[in-house]
């Protein structure tokens, strides 16, 4: 059995990965700090990928912890690398601690895997790399590195050192996933989307009001120039982007260098349109209202997937409908998250 560790495995993608790791037959161990995340989420996990998972509690900065890790895992064969702080809105005001948490965690991750000479790596990385896109949709083609906030930087860099490594290191294989905007749940509705405190983006802020956790949505921006003044993204189905995780994992044993890979759906939608689906899908009428624009966002970003297609085979199927009503099971079911 091919072993692969998911570093911040516990969270959102991470979880969903996780699960559909362990349906297509692969071990999983999961290093997480908890962070972002929560241990109640790993029972639910083993649950629907019907087999254990050897969970860690580790800080992938922590040199020490991440070798004892490696050392009592002889078994890995390959890295899914999640692990990281996400929000964009936070990285504009602290941009040191985003460098040192998520460049310090790449570099100490590698470093470790050189040392036991795993050589597959595939990266959560963003389509923030982009930054604010001349065009659209985006091919992997586009200027990287002209981001707009911390977070989008702490990703290109990563991409920087990886790709570095596998010049120096030609049995080195990594693929660089820049992925748009995940939402939904498992449609077991058992995982999902756990925010803490007041949920940074749009979909799970949705559902809270929805339940009743909050009164209403706060719309950051209704200027942009896109057709009903709000920002426009991929939205791409978490499930999705788990069988993408696994197709790029299936790359890496056959391939060496280094490739970077968009997964996005290839179709924008606004921050309304999200909201009137969202109520379809649920039956519950969302109040909103307009607020000033988040410093670091960007008016328009949505995906050239056909390169996933070419490489990997792989393409979304799951459209917003999809991704709202699977993301209202999981809500619904746990209004309070996994404390539920």
């Amino acid at each position: 059995m091919n072993t692969v560790l998911l570093t911040g495995g516990a969270g959102y993608i991470g979880s969903h990965t996780a699960v559909c790791l362990m349906r297509c037959g692969y071990g999983v161990i999961i290093a997480d700090n908890l962070i972002n995340s929560v241990r109640e989420v790993i029972p639910r996990i083993e649950e629907l990928g019907g087999r254990a998972v050897r969970f860690h509690e580790v800080d992938m900065c922590d040199e020490r912890a991440v070798e004892e890790l490696f050392s009592a895992s002889p078994d890995i064969g390959s890295v899914i690398h999640f692990a990281g702080l996400k929000c964009v809105p936070e990285s504009v005001r602290e941009p040191l601690r985003y460098y040192q948490n998520n460049l310090g965690a790449t570099v100490t991750l590698m470093q470790a895997m050189q040392r036991h000479g795993v050589k597959r790596l595939v990266f959560s990385s963003s389509a923030t790399v982009y930054g604010d896109p001349e065009t659209v949709p985006i091919s992997e083609t586009a200027p990287v590195g002209g981001c707009t906030n911390a977070y989008g930087r702490s990703k290109y860099i990563s991409e920087c050192i990886m790709q570095d490594a596998c010049k120096a290191d030609a049995e080195l294989s990594v693929v660089l996933l820049r992925y748009f905007n995940p939402i939904g749940a498992d449609e077991s509705g058992r995982i999902g989307e756990n925010p803490f405190g007041v949920p940074n983006n749009l979909l799970p802020y949705v559902a809270q009001v929805a339940v009743g956790r909050r009164e209403k949505l706060f719309v950051n921006g209704n200027d942009y120039p896109t057709p009903d003044g709000t920002g426009v993204r991929d939205y791409i189905h978490v499930t999705d982007l788990a069988r993408g995780h696994e197709r790029a994992l299936r790359y890496t044993e056959a391939h060496k260098g280094c490739e970077a890979i968009n997964l996005g759906t290839g179709k924008g939608a606004s921050v309304l349109d999200v909201v009137r689906e969202f109520s379809n899908a649920s039956g519950v009428d969302i109040p909103f209202e307009f607020a000033p624009r988040r410093p670091g966002d960007i008016a328009v970003c949505y995906a050239d997937p056909r390169k996933a297609w070419e490489l990997l085979g792989w393409k979304a199927e799951k459209d917003l409908h999809d991704m709202c009503l699977d993301t209202w099971r999981w809500q619904s079911a746990n209004p309070n998250g996994y404390t539920d």
